[in-house]
């Protein structure tokens, strides 16, 4: 027993990272491949509460960066003429950089509607097998906290903050690389300020949560979200203003989730792949029609 407290005090030290948390033992962190691109998304297994209402899934360990985002974006997956079959919506050309000049490799993608980050959803499910898909609100906070009941995953002095976030006090008013602060217990990096992160709301209502680079420490909380405001798309001068992109928006972007249970192929962009049904008495076929588009 005193081996078990030990290793326990270790793990909820400040800075201290676990290779898996304890409660989610039975998965394993694994790595995305991105098609075409020389990087990979790392996936952290989160575990379950303890009261059962939030299942455990992976969640990528840093907000998604520009050399993941723009392989999306930007159809860098696809041969040069080739029909374009998938089926997927991608992003209409910015305007503008979308990264703002503020640093691309290595920084988080920013700038996107939260339309934008669904999609990119539903297309790395659409490449992997697997179903992605942006965090709900109360998954994203179960996730930061990473079991911690305290004002923050690290305790409650705010002091400490600048530590494990980019926020108004240390950033310059710029977003930072992501990893270049200390992750939580659970190994998620910039889940505190940085960029602001998409979530799915429980009214549908596009919103954001963690804080960013431009917020004090008071807004930059496991529990701090913000909706989405006109002001952050103010100076797009299209009429109608672009669902993907916010003209003024570089304090946001996004992290994906990976379902458990287990990881389950995909047929259709987004969509759980369903089990094959038994013939049907009388069908001579041998299995069921292909009712995908294209056989896809």
């Amino acid at each position: 027993m005193r081996a078990v407290a030990v290793t326990c005090v270790l793990w909820l030290m400040a800075g201290a990272v676990a290779a898996e948390p304890p409660a989610a033992q039975g998965l394993a962190k694994f790595e995305q491949p991105i098609p075409t691109a020389a990087t990979k998304i790392a996936m952290v297994p989160i575990p379950p509460s303890p009261d059962g209402k939030i299942k455990a899934c992976w969640m990528s360990e840093t907000e998604i960066p520009w050399e993941v985002f723009d392989v999306f974006a930007y159809r860098l997956d696809e041969e040069q003429g080739s029909p374009q079959a998938d089926g997927i919506s991608r992003p209409s050309k910015p305007y503008l950089p979308p990264d703002r000049g503020f640093g691309h490799e290595g920084y988080a993608a920013i700038c996107m509607t939260r339309k934008n980050a669904e999609e990119f959803c539903r297309w790395l499910s659409w490449k992997s097998g697997k179903v992605f898909r942006l965090p709900t609100a109360e998954e994203w906070e179960h996730a930061c906290r990473a079991g911690a009941k305290t004002a923050y995953p690290f305790g409650d002095d705010a002091k400490l903050l600048g530590e494990h976030a980019w926020y108004a006090e240390n950033s310059d008013a710029t977003p930072h690389p992501v990893k270049s602060k200390k992750p939580n217990a659970w190994g998620l990096y910039d889940m505190l300020g940085n960029v602001q992160e998409w979530v799915t709301s429980a009214d549908a209502k596009p919103v954001t949560m963690g804080g960013s680079f431009r917020d004090e420490a008071a807004r930059v909380t496991p529990a701090s979200r913000a909706s989405q405001e006109p002001s952050w798309n103010a100076s797009d001068p299209q009429i109608p203003k672009s669902k993907w992109w916010l003209s003024d928006g570089s304090f946001v972007g996004f992290r994906v989730v990976c379902e458990q249970d287990p990881p389950t192929p995909v047929s259709h962009p987004g969509t759980p792949q369903k089990p094959p049904e038994a013939p049907k008495q009388g069908d001579k076929s041998g299995g069921t029609k292909d009712e995908r588009p294209n056989g896809a």
